[in-house]
């Protein structure tokens, strides 16, 4: 990720590695049913964890839906289209002002050519691919987005509960071929793209776990002190070692952070 916004700062735009995924067409939403209720969540057994992954811990959560793939290109141009960067009902307060500071119009790393949105990728800068996940969006924009289609962004509790234990071997982590998020494979009536391809926002603060209490030494700022003015991110991404995915995993932002390979699932019912 810091490859790409190095290169992505040079006018000649260079290539680091990988192929374009072929054009495609985003697939059709689905939506998963979850029931909720006195659920566990934090890092479960012996395996290696971050401090911020415990202690495990209870959380009620009310019957709730999700999206079953991840916002795509093409929905995300239907947004623009109807105004989204444009529209202060739509955005939080502190987003609408960061929209008219930087004068977001579009995700990172899109540009406008001649009515051509383009995308720079670490292959290069090609059209945008309507079918292939939207990234590089802030939490701002995440939170817009979801105002604007009527739903909201999930809990980090109901990501967690809904993900299961691990990734499968579907999960596009540690991409070497196109460097990118992929579009998500045909649906099997569960949930697509959970880990791998974009992390993806909650509308959870980054806060300690009840019971949390940082390591003495230096080892205890490694995430103890970043928890103020961050946001949560689960499921890792296209550029995320295997060993970084699982379903305890808490990544987190600032919420106006775009270089990060950061998408949007939608979420309904539950805690809207």
């Amino acid at each position: 990720m810091d490859i790409k916004h190095v290169l992505s700062c040079n006018p000649l735009r260079p290539v680091y590695a990988g192929s374009p995924s072929a054009a495609t067409v985003p697939s059709s939403t689905g939506w998963v049913e979850l029931e909720g209720g006195l659920v566990e969540v934090g890092h479960e057994g012996d395996g290696f964890c971050f401090d911020n992954e415990l202690p495990r811990h209870k959380e009620w959560l009310a019957p709730y839906r999700l999206a079953d793939r991840l916002v795509t290109n093409g929905e995300w141009l239907e947004f623009m289209a109807d105004g989204g960067y444009r529209r202060p009902e739509l955005w939080l307060s502190d987003g609408w002002a960061k929209v008219n500071e930087e004068g977001w119009h579009a995700p990172s790393y899109w540009s406008e050519h001649d009515g051509q949105w383009f995308e720079h990728t670490l292959s290069g800068t090609w059209p945008v691919n309507p079918g292939l996940p939207a990234c590089h969006v802030s939490h701002y924009e995440a939170d817009a987005f979801a105002t604007w289609a009527g739903k909201r962004l999930p809990t980090e509790a109901e990501w967690e509960h809904a993900a299961g234990p691990e990734p499968g071997g579907a999960a596009n982590l540690a991409d070497t071929t196109s460097f990118h998020p992929r579009a998500a494979e045909e649906s099997t009536g569960g949930l697509r793209q959970m880990f791998g391809d974009c992390w993806e926002w909650t509308s959870s603060a980054y806060l300690p776990y009840p019971g949390f209490r940082p390591a003495a030494g230096a080892i205890g700022e490694y995430n103890g002190k970043f928890m103020s003015g961050q946001m949560v991110l689960r499921g890792g991404c296209a550029l995320t070692p295997p060993g970084h995915a699982r379903a305890s995993y808490r990544n987190f932002f600032p919420p106006g952070a775009r270089w990060p390979v950061t998408g949007v699932r939608l979420a309904e019912g539950g805690a809207s």
